[in-house]
């Protein structure tokens, strides 16, 4: 099956099987992918937090809205998080970056303000977001992405000073009589001409 194959029979799980899982071989490929995934100015100001201890899912299940299910019943969950701090962030790029990247930043972003660098930042964890839904779906690995959490109490529970939590995405092996499946559902999107144009 060719990649638009895959993306075509993908979807968003609403229940996961409890009882399966994803290989360790399959989960460091993962690690693997979203460290390699793309950012302005290579600019990687993100967090990725993969969760399997039991207690930990509990508790973040209590702080999921109506994603508690999801977050119990999958695999792993992954966190991602974007640096809390401009000032991390500018030790970050300055310690890793070349004097290039560092000055872009320097005079195209943060002259746009403290509000507008925060979103900049968060548009680059949502980057590696597309890359692991996109590889997820490619190794046959089911997914939910979710924005219906609770960040502020994820915060609490992971006690990481430096990031803050934007979002979260379950993954794991889907059940079988899950009703959002496209054999259930049809898969529906706007019409490619209506968003698709050349220019």
């Amino acid at each position: 099956m060719n990649f638009l194959d895959k993306m075509k029979t993908r979807y968003t799980v609403k229940k996961y099987n409890p009882q399966a899982g994803i290989s360790e071989e399959q989960i460091g490929e993962l690690k693997e992918i979203l460290n390699l995934s793309p950012s302005s100015i290579n600019s990687q100001p993100w967090n990725f937090i993969f969760v399997t201890h039991s207690g930990l899912k509990k508790q973040l299940a209590e702080v999921s809205y109506i994603n508690k299910e999801k977050v119990l019943d999958c695999s792993h969950l992954i966190i991602f998080q974007v640096l809390r701090t401009t000032e991390d962030f500018e030790k970050q790029i300055e310690e890793n970056l070349p004097e290039g990247a560092v000055n872009y930043y320097r005079n195209r972003v943060k002259p746009k303000g403290e509000a507008a660098v925060k979103s900049w930042l968060a548009h680059q964890v949502y980057l590696s977001l597309g890359v692991l839904l996109s590889a997820c779906a490619d190794m046959g690995i089911d997914s939910t992405p979710m924005e219906g959490i609770e960040p502020e109490q994820y915060d609490a529970l992971l006690n990481n000073e430096k990031y803050e939590t934007l979002f979260a995405v379950a993954i794991g092996v889907k059940e079988e009589t899950d009703a959002n499946q496209p054999k259930f559902n049809p898969k529906t999107r706007l019409k490619a001409e209506k968003v698709i144009v050349e220019a």
